[in-house]
């Protein structure tokens, strides 16, 4: 199994049990609301916790990595930063094609397997799989971080009905630091391992649909898409990231022009931005997320653009353009 997953592209592969997890995280931010608008996490809480409820019979788990570049690079004046993450291709393209690689490999050998595969948008509880797998630990800031490649990788995972030795899981390792939780501009980390969704910048720049809350918003600095705050303070991350899966290098969008971002039209969109994970946010959120770095950094050279916008019908742009001129020396107060 290992071998194959190597052979695939995975750089690392850890198994665990296919058993219930602990409850206790999910129910965790579930009680306090933390899920925002991601009604799935609530609607799909059985199904994340419990393995056999996605493949019947099932008796292994083989949790995956791969690393991705992590150049911090500065976006520049006029312009809005992108989550190293999705400076590349799309990754769940990128790692759905090594699953459907490692799938063929194993069926090749065992052709009665069966299996429940995952990139981040199945009912499966990536990172949990991870640390029982021994991969990494799940930190303070809520990502998973490996002794190899910091929190910068990508996770995908594997349900099994084939009994497999497993690895011993692996110890958290983030001690008595708590360097991602000031670190967080919004303090979406009020208690270690717990993000707030509705605080975070990354979830209201991907996820949310409509209006930021203006709370989150006078803090969004030069995040346009996503937010790297609480991964940058680690300690394990210094000096990694220079390493990448080839099909994750950057190659394109590793900052967005803010002009071009206020007259995004549908059609510029679905050219630039599909096959990538910034169509992710949709044509709306990539516009109100341009108005937003506009007004954070208050560009005053993108007024009229603001003023213009103050009457779009896009949901959320037109209350974030109200809140950037507020924001502008000479917009309206």
């Amino acid at each position: 199994m290992k071998e194959a997953a190597r052979a695939a592209g995975f750089r690392e592969v850890g198994i665990a049990r296919a058993e219930p997890l602990d409850p206790g995280p999910l129910d965790r931010m579930l009680s306090r609301g933390a899920e925002a608008d991601m009604a799935w996490l609530r609607t799909q809480r059985e199904v994340r916790l419990d393995p056999a409820r996605l493949l019947p019979g099932a008796r292994s788990v083989l949790a995956l990595a791969v690393p991705h570049a992590a150049d911090p690079g500065d976006p520049g004046q006029g312009r809005a930063a992108v989550a190293r993450y999705a400076r590349g291709r799309d990754y769940h393209t990128v790692l759905k094609r090594k699953l459907k690689v490692l799938l063929e490999a194993l069926r090749s050998r065992d052709p009665a397997l069966r299996t429940f595969s995952s990139v981040d948008a199945g009912p499966v509880m990536e990172k949990a799989w991870a640390q029982r797998a021994g991969i990494g630990w799940v930190g303070k800031n809520g990502c998973l971080i490996t002794p190899s490649w910091g929190s910068w990788v990508l996770l995908a995972a594997v349900l099994l009905d084939r009994e497999l030795e497993r690895d011993a899981p692996h110890p958290d390792r983030c001690g008595d630091c708590s360097a991602c939780m000031p670190a967080c501009p919004t303090g979406a980390i009020p208690e270690p391992g717990l993000v707030d969704a509705r605080r975070c910048i990354s979830f209201q720049t991907i996820e949310r649909r409509g209006s930021v809350p203006p709370d989150v918003a006078d803090r969004i600095g030069s995040w346009g898409f996503g937010c790297d705050d609480c991964q940058t303070a680690c300690p394990w991350n210094r000096g990694k990231g220079a390493e990448s899966d080839p099909e994750l290098r950057p190659v394109r969008h590793a900052s967005l022009d803010l002009q071009e971002l206020l007259h995004l039209s549908p059609d510029d969109y679905r050219a630039r931005f599909y096959g990538t994970a910034l169509a992710r946010a949709g044509h709306a959120g990539l516009v109100r997320n341009g108005v937003l770095v506009a007004g954070s950094r208050r560009d005053a050279s993108l007024e009229a653009d603001l003023r213009r916008l103050r009457g779009s019908d896009l949901p959320g742009v037109a209350e974030a353009a109200a809140w950037a001129l507020s924001r502008l020396d000479g917009g309206d107060r």
